[in-house]
């Protein structure tokens, strides 16, 4: 019998290694856990949802390429809490904290100055 921890989910197809890696960070900086699974290829925001839809915790990551998406359990399919188009690493960075922070029931981190806009 498998039995899984409680963790946020990262959908993935064909992720950016760098990308990974940064989300992965965010996630650990936050004292919660991750798994990461290869999938069939989709839009990030349907590999978002689907990871939070199946993660005990409700949050989840979808990473297609460049493309980054987070979700939460409850919102409607396809729809993300946060959506990133070719991200710098303090973006990516900050999407997988609050991937954490919505399990830890915490606000968001924002973006910091104007290089983040």
């Amino acid at each position: 019998m498998v039995i899984r921890r409680p963790s946020v989910f990262i959908y993935t197809y064909r992720p950016d290694a760098e990308s990974l890696r940064e989300i992965c960070a965010g996630i650990e900086e936050e004292g919660v856990f991750f798994e990461v699974f290869e999938r069939e290829e989709k839009k990030c925001a349907e590999l978002a949802w689907e990871a939070a839809r199946d993660s005990m915790l409700g949050s989840g990551i979808g990473i297609n390429g460049g493309f980054a998406a987070l979700s939460i359990r409850g919102l409607k399919e396809g729809e993300c809490a946060d959506i990133l188009n070719e991200p710098d690493k303090r973006a990516l960075r900050r999407l997988g904290g609050n991937s954490a922070r919505i399990v830890k029931k915490q606000a968001f981190k924002v973006p910091s100055g104007p290089e983040e806009g």
